[in-house]
């Protein structure tokens, strides 16, 4: 039985970092948000992460989403159906999924594996973390994924919502540094 999306409970950014902060998840702010911190103007309704994938990190996600009342997210499913599916909720099963979207208490919560380079190939927590920068997120300091690897996944991507978002980012990229990178209230 499929049935139309519910409509996700407001993002709070604050109670999400502060939760993935305090259990100690090494992660990559990445997506849309990922953009806004760069200066970008597109709006977000969800939070997309890129955490490291050894279990034990992956087992501390899993403590932020237990936190959080999350379940997942499923296309054609709503809320209620989704919350009933079984699922063990650990590091070890967030280990085998390339990305997880979960419903939580405090908004969207997207987890992924990685990003993709130019050829497509896998471009994995280590690599983005080296090249990422360190921005202010509600309060918590986090890492923030680099405009180049950020417009480099939307290019692969290829969906329309990332070629809209192309042109931006890339004068983002090319304009000179400017500006606070700290995102509050929204």
């Amino acid at each position: 039985m499929t049935a139309e999306p519910e409509e996700a409970p407001p993002l709070d950014l604050g109670r999400i970092v502060e939760s993935l902060e305090r259990h100690g998840v090494s992660f990559v702010v990445v997506g849309v948000l990922a953009g806004r911190l760069h200066g970008a103007s597109r709006v977000t309704f969800d939070l997309d992460v890129l955490a490291r994938r050894d279990v034990e990190n992956l087992d501390r996600v899993a403590a932020v989403l237990r936190e959080l009342g999350a379940f997942l997210r499923v296309g054609g499913l709503d809320d209620e159906t989704a919350r009933s599916l079984p699922f063990v909720l650990d590091g070890r099963s967030l280990s085998a999924m390339e990305t997880s979207t979960w419903r939580t208490e405090a908004g969207d919560l997207d987890v992924l594996a990685n990003l993709k380079d130019d050829g497509g190939q896998p471009v994995v927590y280590d690599d983005l973390a080296a090249r990422a920068s360190t921005s202010t997120l509600e309060g918590v300091g986090v890492r923030l994924v680099s405009l180049a690897d950020l417009i480099t996944a939307k290019r692969f991507a290829d969906r329309a919502k990332d070629h809209d978002a192309l042109p931006e980012l890339e004068r983002l990229r090319d304009a000179p540094a400017e500006a606070s990178d700290d995102l509050s209230d929204g």
